[in-house]
Formats: C-alpha cells, structure tokens, sequence
C-alpha cells in the first residue's frame, strides 16, 4: 500500500518516543506499589484525608486517591506493609481493605446502588403513611386518638428510619469517634433530636409529634444522595481498560523452538514470535518478517503501517498481514502501554481533586449548624428553664437548616441536564463534568474518528480509466487492508466488474500481486510499484509496463464537524487541532474547518503535554478524542469528550460520551453545562435566602420542628423544580 501511510518510515515507534515523558509523569521510582478500597469516601475531603494519613505512614513514597473506584494507589518501599496502612486509616475513621483486583467487579456498585434505592423506598414509604395519621391529628384528633396515631406514627418512624437512615448514622459515628465532623453529623442530630423530642412528646400526651419531619428528613437527604451515586456509578476506569489491552503470554523462540510463556517471564532480548492477527505482547525491534501494523490505538490513525526489519515496535500494536519476529527491549509493567495506564490512572486521581460548588458550599455549613442549634437551645433554656421546649428549639433549627436543598442543588441540576443531553445524544459519566465544562476556555480536537469518522473514501474514481478500475477490484477483493475494503465497496457500487487474475498472492507490507492476461498487475504501496509518493493517502495500480494508477482517498468528515467549531467560536472557546497525520493533510482539514490553530504529528505523550501547557497557561480544556493515544490527554483535560465508537479505554477516560454520529452536540454540552451551572448557583442563592428567612424564625421560637421539616420540604421541591427548568 502507498508509502504516505507509513507516517515517518523506519522512525523509532511513537509509544517508544514518548517514554521519557510518560516517565517523567509517572515517575514511580519506589520499590513497592499497594492497593487499597475506600468503599466509603465520597468527596473531596475524603480524598484529602485519605492521602493526608497515608502520606504521614513511614516509607510512603506518594499516595492517590481516585474518587470514582474508591480505591488508593499507594508506592512505598518493601518494608511497608498494607495492613499497617489500613489501620492507620481505620485509626482515624475511614474504612479500608487491602485491594485484591481480582474480586472487584461492577456488582460491588451495584448493590451500593440498589441498597440506596431500597432505603429510599422504605423512608418515602414510612413517610406516607406517617403523614396520613398526621393529618388526622392536624384535622383535630384529640385525648386518646391522637396519642394512638403518635403512638403508631413511633411504630413506624423508629424502624423505618432505624433502616433508611443508617448512612448518616454509621458515617457521624465514624468521624465522631476521631474526633472530626462531616455533614453526615448535623443531619443525623437532626434526625435524632426530632424523633427524641416526639418520642417524648407522645410518652407525655403532648399534642404535637414530629415522626412525619424526621422521616421528611431522611428522605429528601436520601433522593439527594441518590442522585449523586448515580451520577457517578457509570464511570469505569480507564487505566483498567488500557491494562485489559495487555497481553498476558507470548511465543517465545529459543533455538528454533516455539514456547508459549507468560509475558512476565519474557527478558530484554528474548525473541517472541508475534502471528498475523495478533496483539503485540512486547516492546521490541523487528529483527525478521515483513507485515503491516495497526497503530490506531497509538497514533489515532486508521491507516495501517510498514513493519519491516529495524523497525520499533510497540506492546498493543496489532500484526496485521505476516508474521514478524521481535527482539524484546521492553517486557510487563515497562511496555509503553503499561506505562500509558500508569499515566491515564495518574491523570484520573488528578482529577477527583475538582472540589465541586457543593463540596465547598458545604465546608462551612457543619460546624455553624452545631453552633447555631446549642446557642439556640442553651438560650431558650436560660429563658425558660424548660427542657422540652430549649429542645423543640434546638431540633426545629437543626431541621430548617438541613441541607436537604443544598444536598439537591447539583444532583438535581446535573440529572436534568444530563437528561437534556441524553436527547441529543451525549451521556453523561462523571459527576463534576458539568461544572467543569462550564468552565471552558480553550477546545482540542482530535481528527481522525473524532472530526472525521475514521473510514476512507476513494475520491477519484471518475478519473480512473474502467479497465484500471476492474483489475484494482480484482486484486483488492482480496485484500483485508482498510483501504482495499473501501476501494472494493466503492467499485461494486458502481457496478465494476472484476478482471479474471491468476496467481494472486497479498505481499505483506506492500500489497496485492497477480497475472491477467499475461502481465503482472499490483496493487498497493508507491514504492512497490514504481511511483512517486504523494501528499495524499493513496494506493497505487501498477499494470505491465503501464504508468501506475492513483487511488487518492480521504476520511469523510463527521456530521457536525463545520457546524460544532463555528458554535463553540460563537460560545466564546479557543479551538485547536492535534492529529497524528502528515502536516500537509492537517493543515487542509483545519482550514477546511475553520481551525486556525493545529498541530500535526502529534505523539501521544504530546497530546498529553499540550494540554497540561495551555492549562498551566491558565485556560480550562476540554479534549475530544476517540483513540488510545487520546487517552492520556482525555483524562489529563480539565473535562473530556469521546465518540461512542472510539476505542473502550479512551471512551471511559472521558467524561461524557457522544452517542450518535453527529459531534455538533459537543457545543450543545458547553452551552448547557453553563446554563446548568446558572441553576446550581440559583439553587444555592434559594437555600441561601431560605435559611435568612426560616433560621431567625426557627431561632425565635415561631417554627415548631414539622413546621421547620414542612419548609425544609419546600426548599428542597423548589431546588428540584428549578433544575427541572434546564428540560
């Protein structure tokens, strides 16, 4: 095939170049690397305590934590061992399991999931009914009847929300017992001091009872925290997808004898036989064989390349069409695919330290809250010498300042705006990505699967004379190279026939071979046939004597793409283009789009590079890309984007996915995630003027606590309806 798709000849292979750098990111230069589960942290401090007490163990070389699998990546020297890390942690309230990556699987979220549903399901139900026997009482039930329905109010408050609210509890108790203080601790006195004070009320026949408010309570903390899990519980890992890639055996010649041994067993200079069709097992030089690689998932480009005799060759790369043997230079945890996962799990914990709107709306709110509720109750009690109403006092402003609306603001805001883009067909993955691509300066895409889709099309067909055209069918039919595949559909759609060929053989690395009527014909590489290289992708048809023919072909730009730079240039964004192509192919596509600013042959330690530049810069970047040498710089990008078709491991580093094959949506994404950054801050400013109307109220003794929950209610149902406005 045409010696434009070699992109740089016999050069060193990309993965093989970008080593220093990703070294330089990763850096792991301790003697031993542990793994931990944190199956309880949840947010950004979480994160920072975790870290902060792991970094404080002796030969603790660095500590990550990565939010979404809730686990911890921990380098330490050999005398450190997991279990003493997880009593550290256990010593200051956090649970901890040494990490066996062979037991986890997606069911672990699951039934976190399903377990926040069911006590969802119990507090909404328990607080219906309550509620009915409330309005009785409220209607004017008095004496006995109305101490009955206290009585059955308590029977099931008590176990329903014994059951529902069991997440405040057990994380109030873990922070307590260390001595710290979390949201979780103010919530669950509330919810305590509600049920104490009506438990009392109802064992003195009082006439007021607050079991409706306590489950009020859980339940509307409950949908909140709901919300968020779910926001979060479709991310997966990257750097996990990136290590499935990894080969776990390879054949090894020893003597002239075929071996099949695990990778790991491999060393520097062994030979390792890699078949047609295989996945490379190594990073190694080719010493015998010619062939064609995949090199997609290095390069992001479709078109394959030369292997020949001298060449680098990079673990992951695909042998396309003739057995090679390689001489190992790199083998395990030093591939330059291993070290690629080493750099996307780098880039992903760098990202769960994003402190959301919430996280630091809420910094300040437990503390004050506690404060508040003593002074509040401590000075009715002062006043009155009475404990049943200093405790009403306390619990109705424990109630009324519930973050109920606060703990809604961005989980009802991020799923309605999730449901907005879902529509136009982008899927939503992390929880933050919202607020993050509200924050976008500067856009880089990829080209080739991303502005284009990824698929050659020949374009000069109607300059190709028909006898040239049915022998290129004949020799391209059987061929499984991309181009030939593409070639071959266009020709049988314009009803070609093939010319009868005999002797047909596929060279590996050159092309196709064949005789008709008597001259030999070829189809495949300029080199191999004769002709001088051009600018364009091509393959060439050499016939007997003939001058060889051009088969010029081009990727058919995505739907959108003209479209989505002109929206996002109209939002405001800096636009810019990184691709591994040839320059002359860049350029044309970026002026053909309207990008002024691109850059071509781009590595993917470069890509990666670029983007921590422009954010070192100051600008907030969002990077679209669909292939494995996007990876690293989709998850290192302040917030990132992948077509559904692109590969898995650069499709679960981002942090939305665009379903269809339209990208014009990615400006819809920056649009929206505005405007729904507009709601949360609108959120926060009607939590905020609640609580300056209904906390000197509850101060002042005019909210008993089921008017204080009743408001609490409404606050939460106008975040909700609110968010709903983003529909």
């Amino acid at each position: 095939m045409d010696g434009s798709l070699e992109r740089g000849g016999l050069a060193a292979c990309p993965a093989c170049v970008a080593l220093p750098a990703m070294g330089e990111i990763t850096g792991a230069t301790a003697e031993k690397e542990l793994m931990l589960s944190l199956p309880e942290i949840h947010c950004a401090a979480c994160i920072s305590g975790v870290e902060r007490v792991l970094a404080a163990q002796p030969g603790v070389a660095s500590a990550r934590v990565n939010l979404t699998l809730k686990r911890a990546r921990v380098e330490a020297d050999s005398t450190v061992e997991a279990s003493a890390l997880v009593e550290a942690l256990t010593a200051a309230g956090f649970v901890a399991h040494e990490l066996d990556p062979g037991l986890l699987t997606s069911t672990e979220a699951d039934r976190a999931g399903r377990d926040l549903l069911m006590r969802l399901a119990v507090a909404g139900f328990a607080m219906m009914n309550v509620m009915l026997l409330s309005v009785a009482v409220w209607s004017g039930a008095e004496g006995a009847t109305r101490d009955l329905f206290h009585w059955i109010s308590a029977a099931i408050a008590f176990p329903a929300v014994g059951f529902a609210a069991r997440p405040f509890f057990a994380s109030a108790a873990q922070v307590l017992r260390v001595g710290r203080l979390n949201m979780d601790v103010p919530i669950s006195l509330a919810i305590l001091l509600a049920l104490g004070t009506s438990l009392y009320e109802t064992i003195h026949s009082g006439a007021h009872a607050y079991f409706d408010a306590a489950l009020s309570l859980t339940f509307f903390l409950l949908a909140g925290r709901y919300l968020d899990f779910r926001t979060r519980s479709v991310a997966r890992s990257a750097a996990q997808e990136l290590a499935a890639l990894e080969v776990p055996r390879a054949v090894r010649l020893v003597a002239g004898r075929e071996e099949t041994v695990g990778v790991a067993e491999l060393a520097v200079g062994d030979l390792v036989l890699v078949r047609p069709g295989g996945r490379m097992p190594v990073d190694g030089v080719i010493v015998s064989g010619r062939s064609e690689l995949d090199r997609a998932l290095l390069t992001g480009e479709t078109n394959p390349v030369a292997a020949v005799p001298g060449q680098g060759v990079s673990a992951g790369e695909i042998n396309l069409t003739g057995p090679l043997t390689v001489r190992v230079t790199a083998a395990g945890r030093d591939t330059s695919l291993h070290r690629m996962a080493d750099l996307v799990a780098v880039a992903e914990s760098a990202k769960t330290r994003y402190t959301s709107l919430a996280d630091r709306a809420a910094g300040l709110y437990a503390p004050g809250v506690h404060i508040l509720a003593l002074l509040a109750g401590a000075g009715w009690f002062v006043a009155t010498l009475d404990v049943r109403v200093a405790l009403n006092i306390a619990a109705a402003v424990l109630i009324i300042t519930c973050p109920c609306a606060l703990g809604l603001a961005v989980p009802a805001v991020v799923t309605a705006a999730s449901g907005r883009l879902f529509r136009k067909g982008l899927l939503i993955k992390e929880g933050t990505a919202l607020e993050r691509l509200a924050e976008v300066t500067h856009v880089v895409f990829d080209k080739t699967g991303t502005l284009t889709m990824g698929t050659p099309e020949p374009m000069n067909l109607a300059d190709v004379p028909g006898d040239a055209k049915r022998a290129a069918l004949s020799l391209a039919m059987g061929s499984a190279h991309p181009l030939a595949v593409a070639l071959t559909a266009a020709l049988r759609n314009e009803g070609v026939l093939p010319l009868p060929v005999e002797d047909m053989k596929e060279m590996p690395g050159l092309g196709s071979e064949a005789r008709a009527g008597g001259r030999r014909v070829r189809l495949g590489r300029a080199e191999w046939v004769g002709a001088r290289e051009g600018a364009e992708t091509a393959t060439w048809l050499l016939v007997g004597d003939e001058p060889p023919v051009a088969f010029l072909f081009a990727d058919r730009l995505r739907p959108g793409a003209s479209e989505v730079v002109a929206g996002l240039k109209a939002a405001g964004c800096e636009v810019e283009l990184l691709s591994g192509d040839t320059p002359g192919a860049v350029a044309r596509f970026a002026e053909t789009l309207g990008i002024d600013s691109y850059r071509a042959s781009v590595l993917p330690a470069e890509k990666a590079a670029r983007i921590e530049a422009l954010q070192a810069e100051g600008a907030k970047v969002l990077m679209v890309g669909d292939g494995l040498n996007d990876t690293a710089a989709l998850a290192a990008a302040h917030a990132s984007i992948s077509p559904a078709t692109a590969l898995d491991a650069a499709r679960v580093a981002s942090d939305i996915v665009l379903l269809g094959e339209s990208v014009m949506p990615v400006a819809d994404a920056v649009v929206t995630a505005r405007r729904a950054v507009r709601r949360i801050r609108e959120n926060f400013r009607i939590a905020s003027a609640y609580n300056l109307i209904a906390v000197p109220l509850a101060v002042a003794g005019l909210a008993t606590p089921l008017v204080a929950a009743l408001a609490m209610s409404a606050s939460s149902i106008t975040v909700s309806l609110n968010a709903l406005r983003l529909r």
